[in-house]
């Protein structure tokens, strides 16, 4: 069946808009309950690497079914298990990575939402639960979406709180509680029939235990708030018949860590209901105010501040990946994405990253089925 450019445009955005999580406004259209149970069952593979070879591998399937209940509400619930191997990548571990111990971990984590939808909205509530071998995550979250008369415009709101207990396995953390609060506001707007804009603003606060028990001498703040503000713009383009979804994410944290993310997806259906969507990233972040490579910084005295964790250094990273869709008579569809990105200091925009950083590469695959009934 060939869509109209409006048709297939709305089609297009409400793809392009489909990002899980409780904090992301939906795309501006009239609320109502799903028609028919949908499950998706998914099979992640992650693994990254350093010129020393291979460090950690991820092996990740989960499973999500969406089930109406009568024409106003609607259940959502998920399972995953994460299976993790290999040995900590050098530098984001003073010690283990560059003497090759071993990280063998097992995550299983469930989650359930219930959702509330009526003329011009819908209010859901959600809890997770995440469990690991020495860590232990709870969260609750609340979020709400008003549509305007003409929905054109979509206001959401989002309140979420996590409490998380740390046992490590090597005795150095034990009983360590770290306990978080976010809120979110963003807005949706209709632009025109080709053309739609979403940002969304969100802050945390969190108080407890953040430093990391398995890197020697890791010692950070009590306490890590942060803000981070994105922005997306969808743009229907009739002559291709595809989408192009631009966004950007401003963050900032009370580490010292600011970064900018810009991301540009193309969303292409073709013949015979199929779908590819190029996408490319490029990430640019500061060090946190107590990030040091290894040794140790001039004056540093035990207990103070500080981490030669990677992951707070100044780097730049640039991904690119490719996603292909295609649907099947009888409710089916399938996907798979691939995913490469590389990370260098001296990829940073506006100076220069951290010295002496190793070049940090990753892949990731998922595919994934879904059935509506």
């Amino acid at each position: 069946m060939q869509l109209s450019p409006d048709a297939a445009a709305k089609k297009l955005f409400a793809a392009a808009l489909a990002v899980p999580g409780v904090f992301c406004a939906p795309a501006a259209q009239a609320e109502s309950a799903p028609e028919n149970i949908t499950v998706s069952a998914k099979y992640l593979h992650y693994r990254d690497s350093q010129p020393s070879g291979t460090r950690i591998e991820v092996e990740s399937p989960s499973i999500v079914a969406v089930i109406p209940i009568g024409s106003r509400w609607s259940i959502e619930a998920g399972i995953v298990g994460d299976s993790i191997s290999g040995a900590s990548p050098l530098y984001h571990s003073t010690l283990s990575g560059a003497s090759g111990v071993g990280i063998r971990d097992f995550r299983r984590a469930a989650d359930l939402k219930l959702t509330h939808y009526f003329s011009r909205g819908a209010v859901g509530v959600s809890g997770a639960v995440s469990s690991e071998d020495d860590y232990f995550s709870r969260t609750l979250s609340v979020d709400a979406r008003l549509n305007s008369e003409d929905n054109n415009t979509t206001l959401a709101f989002g309140l979420g709180a996590s409490a998380d207990r740390i046992n490590s396995t090597n005795s150095v953390a034990v009983g360590e509680i770290k306990r978080s609060r976010e809120f979110m506001l963003g807005i949706t707007q209709v632009l025109s029939p080709r053309a739609i804009v979403q940002s969304n603003l969100t802050m945390s606060r969190g108080k407890g235990y953040y430093s990391d028990p398995y890197k020697p001498f890791d010692t950070r703040p009590d306490h890590r708030n942060t803000i981070a503000w994105l922005t997306r713009y969808n743009h229907f383009v009739p002559s291709l018949g595809g989408a192009l979804n631009a966004s950007y994410r401003l963050y900032h944290d009370s580490f010292g860590v600011d970064s900018h993310t810009l991301e540009l997806v193309w969303k292409q259906p073709l013949a015979q209901s199929w779908t590819l969507s190029p996408m490319i990233r490029h990430v640019s972040q500061s060090a946190a105010d107590f990030y040091f490579n290894p040794p140790w910084p001039d004056g540093y005295v035990q207990g103070a501040l500080y981490s030669a964790d990677q992951r707070l250094s100044a780097f730049g990273a640039w991904s690119v990946g490719l996603r292909v869709d295609k649907s099947f008579a009888g409710g089916w569809s399938v996907n798979a994405k691939a995913e490469i990105t590389e990370q260098r200091g001296s990829w940073r925009l506006g100076g220069n990253g951290s010295p002496g950083l190793a070049p940090f590469r990753s892949q990731t695959f998922i595919v994934g089925i879904t059935k509506t009934l």
